[in-house]
C-alpha cells in the first residue's frame, strides 16, 4: 500500500470512527421528535446579510424514503452555502436510525455547526406514492422553514434523486436580478389526458389516516371538473417566492385551504396544488414564471418518471442552462463528474464558493475557514443559466395574463 493511499485509509477510518461516536452522541442526548436544530458553536467571520441590496438567499426542502440518508447527505454538501436554510426529511418508511445517522453525518461537517442552518426533521410525514401526504409534507417543510429563519427568498424543493448543475454561488448571482416575489413553476390549464386520468378520478391515501404503508384506492365514482376555480397541472419541482408560500401557509384568503381540501383526493396533487392556487389568486397570478429550471429527459411514450441520467447525458445537462437535473441513481459516476467539472467539489466536502477561505488540497477543506459570506463568486457556468433564465424572463414579460 503506498503512502498517499494509506493515508486516505487511515482518514476514512478516522471518519467512521467519528461518525459512530457522533451517531451514539445523538441517540443519548433526547434530540427534539419534531426538528433536529444545530446551533452555532463558533463566532461567525462574518454574518449574514439578507434583504433587499444583498444576494438572495433560498429555503431548500430536501427529503428521500428509506436508505436515501447518503443521498440526501450529499445533496446537501453539493448545494450548501451559509446564507441559505435547510430542511432534511427521511419520511416514515425510513427507520429512526438513519435519520440520526443523517444528524449525525450534518453535525460532523464544521460549516453546519458554525452557522446552525440545517435541520433535520425528526418526527417524519408519510408520503404515500400518488397521493396528497406528498403535499402536505412540503406544505409543513414551508411551515418549518418560515418559522426557524426569516432570511431566505425562495423555497426549493429537491429529492434525493436530484444533483444541482450550478454552484450556489451561480445561482444567487443570476437570482439578485430576479423580482423576489416571482415564482418559478411549470404550469398550464390545457389539463388533456390528465383531466380524465388524474383530476375527475377519486381517490383516497391512506397515509392519512393509517400508520402502516399502503397505496391509494380509487373510488368507483368521478367528480366533474370545478367551476368554483379553475385547475392548473405541471411539474411538481418548484422554486417558489417567500410572499406566495406566507399565503400558502397562512392563508389570510380562504383560496388556499379550499383548494387543498379539493386536491386531497386528487392524484399527484403536488403537480396541481401550488399551480392553481397561484393562478386562482388575484394577488399572485401574475407572478408566475412559467418553468421549473430543471433539466430532464423523458422517455417515448413518458412515463411516470424521467429516465435516469449518466455520463450520456452530461453534456446535454451543461448545455440545458438549467440549475438542477433529475433522476439520478445513487453515486452514479455522472455525479462525479458534476463534481469534478462544475462544482469543483471534493469528495465529502461541501461545494465552494467566495465565502471559504481556506487551502485546497487532500487534507484539508476549503470551506472549513472563511470570510465574508456575502461575496459570491460565480463561475464560468454561470453564463448558461443566466441565458436560460433571462429567455423564461423575457416570455413572462412579453404576456399579460402569465397563467393561461
Amino acid at each position: 500500500m503506498g503512502v498517499g493511499a494509506e493515508k486516505k485509509w487511515l482518514f476514512a477510518l478516522f471518519s467512521a470512527a467519528f461518525l459512530s461516536f457522533l451517531i451514539f452522541v445523538s441517540s443519548i442526548c433526547g434530540l427534539s421528535s419534531s426538528y433536529y436544530v444545530f446551533s452555532s458553536d463558533k463566532p461567525f467571520t462574518s454574518s449574514a446579510h439578507h434583504g433587499a441590496g444583498h444576494p438572495p438567499a433560498f429555503g431548500y426542502y430536501i427529503y428521500g424514503g428509506r436508505d436515501d440518508g447518503d443521498r440526501i447527505f450529499r445533496l446537501l454538501l453539493a448545494v450548501y452555502h451559509p446564507r441559505n436554510r435547510y430542511l432534511l426529511h427521511i419520511g416514515a418508511d425510513g427507520m429512526e436510525i438513519e435519520r440520526r445517522k443523517l444528524a449525525a453525518m450534518v453535525n460532523s461537517v464544521p460549516a453546519f455547526r458554525a452557522f446552525g442552518n440545517v435541520d433535520v426533521v425528526g418526527k417524519p410525514d408519510p408520503a404515500t406514492y400518488m397521493g396528497s401526504t406528498n403535499i402536505a409534507a412540503v406544505l409543513r417543510a414551508a411551515a418549518i422553514l418560515l418559522k426557524v429563519d426569516r432570511g431566505w427568498d425562495w423555497f426549493v424543493t429537491l429529492s434525493a434523486m436530484d444533483y444541482p448543475l450550478i454552484t450556489q454561488d451561480d445561482l444567487s448571482h443570476v437570482f439578485s436580478s430576479v423580482r423576489r416575489d416571482l415564482n418559478f413553476i411549470d404550469h398550464t390549464s390545457e389539463l388533456g389526458w390528465k383531466e380524465g386520468q388524474r383530476i375527475e378520478p377519486i381517490v383516497v391515501d391512506p397515509g392519512i389516516y393509517l400508520a402502516r404503508r399502503t397505496q391509494i384506492f380509487h373510488a368507483t365514482e368521478k367528480r366533474p371538473i370545478p367551476d368554483a376555480f379553475r385547475v392548473f397541472t405541471g411539474s411538481p419541482w418548484i422554486i417558489l417566492s417567500r410572499s406566495f408560500l406566507e399565503f400558502c401557509v397562512f392563508g389570510w384568503d380562504n383560496l388556499p385551504r379550499t383548494l387543498l381540501m379539493y386536491v386531497t383526493n386528487a392524484m399527484l396533487s403536488e403537480e396541481v396544488y401550488f399551480h392553481s392556487v397561484i393562478c386562482n389568486s388575484n394577488e399572485f397570478k401574475n407572478t408566475t414564471v412559467n418553468g421549473d429550471l430543471r433539466y430532464m429527459v423523458w422517455d417515448n411514450p413518458p412515463k411516470m418518471e424521467p429516465h435516469f441520467l449518466n455520463t450520456s447525458d452530461y453534456e446535454g445537462m451543461v448545455q440545458s442552462g438549467a440549475a438542477f437535473a433529475r433522476q439520478f441513481a445513487k453515486d452514479d459516476p455522472v455525479l462525479d463528474m458534476v463534481d469534478a467539472k462544475i462544482l469543483n467539489r471534493g469528495n465529502n466536502r461541501v461545494t465552494p464558493g467566495g465565502w471559504c477561505t481556506g487551502r485546497k488540497n487532500w487534507f484539508m477543506d476549503p470551506c472549513s475557514q472563511w470570510g465574508d459570506v456575502n461575496v459570491l463568486k460565480p463561475g464560468p457556468h454561470v453564463k448558461k443559466l443566466t441565458e436560460s433564465s433571462s429567455k423564461l424572463l423575457e416570455e413572462w414579460k412579453s404576456q399579460s395574463n402569465q397563467c393561461r
